[in-house]
């Protein structure tokens, strides 16, 4: 049975200097890509491709979150030359991830996956327009944002749900969603500790739907001001929210791995919540720091 190399192999394609030097990469989705690896690994009919497949999603998943880190607000002052040079790498970076998928697809003669993944990039697209749209419209409730960024994560990992066996799809699915979500909260924890990153996070939202009027109107405005988002993120206890959810999170994967009928497959859905607890409990790096 193949193990997990993802991020070596994935580093042809990422490490390149001019990245480096301008581009701050979002870390790999170690979470969701060992999850999808551990599935493939033990599927007769498409063993030989699971590191194949399990790569191609890192790369198109990597594309889309570089593309997320675009800042396109036209009223920004005018940046300082190694900014804007990152942004333009980023744009770059992100269709080159995104596009690569094809060829190594094609190579390996799996035209009907590129269709498949193909339609789940727009599937995703469609989903943020829909989340942004509510964004703007302040529509959306703390529990909503949750959700809505558990199925924008999973929606890629989704579309691998066709090609599994029978009897292992459903607890895929189950799994990838538990999963994600895990990986969704534990960033929101390391997102409630940064000012620079607290616009549109669950704490945010969580404020602008339980805060007081004022707080609400200097979160419409959102200066970065560190002391002052930090003194809302204690005040409502932002940090212990988001851990309860997480260990909520953590148990139901747990529950769900437990109805698998293949012994061999326990161990790796455990290891991956683990991962992401002990990362809360800063017991090893942040998720941007592993890559």
């Amino acid at each position: 049975m193949k193990s997990y190399r993802i991020p070596s192999i994935a580093r042809k394609y990422t490490d390149y200097d001019m990245i480096q030097t301008y581009t701050d990469l979002p870390a790999l989705a170690h979470p969701r890509l060992r999850l999808l690896h551990a599935f493939l690994v033990r599927g007769q009919a498409y063993e030989k491709h699971s590191e194949l497949y399990t790569l191609v999603a890192s790369l198109v998943q990597l594309g889309m979150d570089t593309h997320d880190r675009i800042n396109n607000d036209a009223d920004e002052p005018r940046r300082a030359e190694k900014e804007m040079r990152s942004k333009q790498l980023k744009v770059l970076a992100g269709d080159y991830f995104s596009s690569i998928f094809y060829q190594l697809l094609a190579q390996a003669g799996q035209i009907e996956m590129i269709a498949i993944l193909s339609e789940a990039v727009c599937e995703v697209n469609r989903m943020k327009t829909n989340l942004y749209m509510r964004m703007k419209q302040m529509k959306l409730t703390a529990d909503d944002y949750l959700s809505y960024m558990t199925q924008l994560r999973s929606e890629l990992f989704q579309s691998f749900t066709a090609i599994l066996d029978a009897t292992l799809s459903r607890i895929w699915q189950e799994l990838l969603t538990a999963v994600t979500r895990c990986e969704v909260i534990l960033e929101e924890i390391e997102r409630s500790a940064d000012a620079r990153k607290f616009l549109h996070s669950w704490a945010y939202w969580h404020v602008m739907q339980d805060g007081t009027e004022e707080e609400r109107d200097w979160l419409s405005e959102m200066p970065v001001d560190q002391a002052k988002v930090q003194g809302l993120v204690d005040k409502y206890g932002i940090r212990g929210k988001l851990v309860a959810k997480l260990n909520a999170a953590a148990e139901l994967v747990k529950a769900i791995t437990a109805k698998l009928d293949t012994a061999s497959m326990l161990d790796e859905p455990i290891r991956i919540v683990d991962d992401m607890l002990n990362r809360a409990a800063g017991r090893t790096p942040a998720l941007h720091e592993t890559r």
